[in-house]
């Protein structure tokens, strides 16, 4: 419906609450905005782990009864959007597999690109898979290791991949978070009435009353059970390269991420671009909801009204029922609709946190002009978007990417703007609070990666289906 990057998967685990499963239900809860295919939950009463799973929301998922199903004082979940493998009920984590060291839940964010080849030799060697998902491979990896415990058999499996991952792994007596060595998804740790908690974003620790203590470091294993909690570092050293999407579109504004408060991050792209890209407009309208702290800034810089001139419908469900007869532009207009009162007559300046293909803002600068909007000025808090992601996120081709294929004049007459301004990759880097670029990915603006990637034409739909075939 949106033509935007699709958010990659969210994780949450906690050791030693007697309300374990609960409250991974609440932080998963917290984290739907970063998966709404399917959620689950993997329970530990001490001995034996407990699983359910479902397709859909997490609030469609768990009712009284099936979190009746899962008792102990410890818990790790998922919700999940596939970046690589099917939608079905078999891809929704957490995986959960019984081996030589016994029972093992994972849930993991993130990809892995060297899955299908790993894949493929597991399968000549006879190994059976149930799920089309890159995270399957690192259990049977695990499973076949010789090492002498379930943390050093993660390691061995873990330890020469590229890709990125941050891991919650359950063991009937504990709970392990890993994540690679380049820190590409974030993952943090807090506390709660003496319990460790892990999670993707912090506003899952807000909501149960969780503190924040630090993220789990790129590299860190950490291993929670009844001695206490112990990490070491696994994985080879490697230069960190946050995702800088994060901060730009994924997390919710109200996280720390990566350390850093997400919605200080957007304000200050907001107020950044207004100084790169000013406009002569009566008012600054966001894109909503990712666009409105960027929004915010700008207004707060340009000296402009901010006024919320498009309404979001949060109450779209995964799918609807579309008109017989044609409506025009009918995807985006159940999802938005113009405050005409605010926007006729006046020159607009419209801020919205990215360009994917294009499809999507075309359709939103023409229902500001049908609004009666004089002027269209759109603007963007981010790099033009030139290359896909491998990390985790599911991005179109290169093909597909507008500012791959155009310049930004190219683009504004497509788009039939009066004006068009990309925040450029210094301001970017300058509104994280990274300008010497020491520690953030940027290869979606860039289109310079920092590991070695194969097949750069295909996303992860495409080359797992390659892969099926």
């Amino acid at each position: 419906m949106f033509d935007k990057f699709r958010e990659e998967c969210g994780v949450f685990g906690i050791f030693g609450h007697e309300e374990a499963a609960r409250l991974t239900y609440l932080g998963l809860y917290a984290l739907q905005h970063r998966g709404q295919e399917s959620a689950g939950i993997v329970s530990s009463d001490g001995s034996t782990l407990h699983a359910e799973r479902g397709m859909g929301h997490v609030s469609d998922i768990f009712q009284e009864k099936n979190l009746a199903r899962l008792p102990g004082r410890a818990a790790i979940g998922h919700v999940r959007y596939s970046t690589a493998g099917k939608v079905s009920i078999n891809e929704a984590q957490p995986f959960l597999v019984k081996c030589s060291f016994g029972q093992i839940a994972l849930c993991h964010n993130g990809n892995l690109p060297d899955a299908t080849e790993v894949r493929r030799q597991l399968e000549m060697e006879g190994a059976i898979f149930s799920s089309t998902s890159d995270t399957e491979v690192v259990l049977h990896r695990i499973a076949r290791s010789r090492a002498d415990s379930v943390v050093d058999a993660i390691v061995e499996a873990l330890k020469d991949d590229e890709g990125a991952f941050s891991m919650v792994f359950a063991t009937p007596d504990s709970v392990i978070a890993a994540r690679d060595s380049r820190g590409f998804r974030p993952l943090c740790m807090g506390e709660l009435d003496g319990a460790t908690v892990f999670a993707s974003e912090t506003c899952a620790f807000d909501l149960i009353g969780a503190r924040y203590v630090r993220d789990v470091e790129p590299g860190e294993i950490v291993i929670v059970d009844s001695r206490g909690v112990q990490s070491f570092f696994a994985f080879e050293p490697k230069r960190v390269t946050h995702c800088v999407f994060e901060h730009v579109y994924f997390s919710r504004p109200d996280s720390l991420v990566f350390g850093r408060s997400v919605n200080k991050s957007r304000h200050r792209m907001g107020k950044q671009l207004a100084r790169e890209c000013p406009a002569d407009a009566d008012i600054v309208v966001p894109v909503p909801d990712s666009g409105v702290a960027a929004a915010i800034g700008y207004a707060s810089q340009s000296g402009l009204k901010f006024r919320f001139g498009l309404m979001r419908n949060h109450y779209v469900g995964r799918t609807f029922i579309e008109p017989q007869s044609q409506i025009r532009h009918f995807g985006v207009k159940i999802k938005l609709n113009p405050v005409r009162d605010l926007i006729e007559g006046r020159r607009v300046v419209l801020i919205d946190d990215s360009i994917v293909r294009g499809t999507t803002s075309k359709k939103i600068v023409k229902m500001m002009r049908d609004a009666g909007a004089t002027e269209v000025h759109m603007r963007i808090s981010c790099p033009p978007t030139i290359a896909p992601c491998y990390y985790g996120v599911d991005t179109p081709t290169k093909e597909e990417l507008i500012a791959a294929q155009n310049s930004v004049e190219e683009i504004r007459r497509y788009l039939d703007a009066d004006s068009l301004g990309y925040l450029s990759i210094e301001g970017l880097l300058e509104a994280v609070g990274d300008p010497g670029n020491t520690k953030y990915c940027t290869a979606c603006y860039t289109d310079n990666y920092p590991t070695q990637i194969d097949s750069r034409d295909q996303t992860y739909r495409e080359r797992e289906a390659v892969a099926a075939d």
